[in-house]
């Protein structure tokens, strides 16, 4: 790829500098891990949703977020006795109506004085998360649940949040997805996999300008 890339640009320095980060954008999607016993919290993010029929109303879970639930319940029953759940609201909804869990921390979507609705991106609901468990460090090691295709990147974000975010190596995360889906990039493996390659050399856009110029 490095050589490709160098014959096509006619520029060997530029393919050995950006050579690294396709490589781990388009061909590492393991996230890291580690085991559930070390993990103090668990944060989970939500993928698609299913549109309500009148096309107004508030979107339901899925199934996919059905199936993050139950993920977060298999690793919530591994972590030591009270530790937190923060989970996205589709997941959130799903853990106490299926699960009867009644203290997770929900992640709802911010609603304007005009009553239209913005739903939290990836960053947006590690932001809030930070926020309501009173810092990072509050958290201790996270146990980040999220769909397997999604979750290198929660946890990247989770990590540029400040949380010492992993995935629980014991627990296999979610790979399925709703052809039914609201959001129509989490409908299909094919169109997903390229949405998140793109968000992730953003956030890497973002972190190499703000490393070669940390003064703007």
């Amino acid at each position: 790829m490095q050589q490709k890339l160098a014959h096509e640009l006619d520029d060997p320095a530029a393919a050995v500098a950006i050579s690294p980060e396709i490589l781990d954008v388009c061909f590492e999607w393991t996230p890291p891990m580690r085991p559930a016993a070390e993990l103090r919290a668990v944060v989970a993010y939500s993928f698609g949703n299913r549109l309500a029929a009148d096309g107004k109303s508030q979107p339901a879970p899925g199934p996919v977020n059905e199936a993050l639930a139950d993920a977060v319940v298999r690793v919530r029953a591994l972590l030591p006795a009270g530790s937190r759940v923060y989970a996205q609201w589709e997941i959130a909804h799903v853990l106490t109506s299926k699960h009867g869990i009644k203290d997770v921390v929900s992640i709802e979507p911010v609603v304007a004085a005009d009553g239209s609705v913005t739903y939290l991106s990836t960053d947006g609901v590690a932001e809030d998360v930070v926020k309501k468990a009173g810092g990072a460090a509050a958290l201790g090691p996270v146990a980040v649940v999220g769909h397997r295709d999604h979750a290198k990147r929660c946890v990247l974000t989770s990590r540029a949040r400040g949380m010492d975010a992993w995935v629980a190596r014991e627990v296999p995360l979610p790979v399925v997805y709703d052809a039914e889906s609201g959001q129509p990039w989490t409908r299909r493996r094919d169109l997903y996999l390229l949405h998140d390659m793109a968000a992730q050399m953003m956030m890497m856009r973002a972190r190499r300008i703000a490393e070669a110029y940390p003064q703007g």
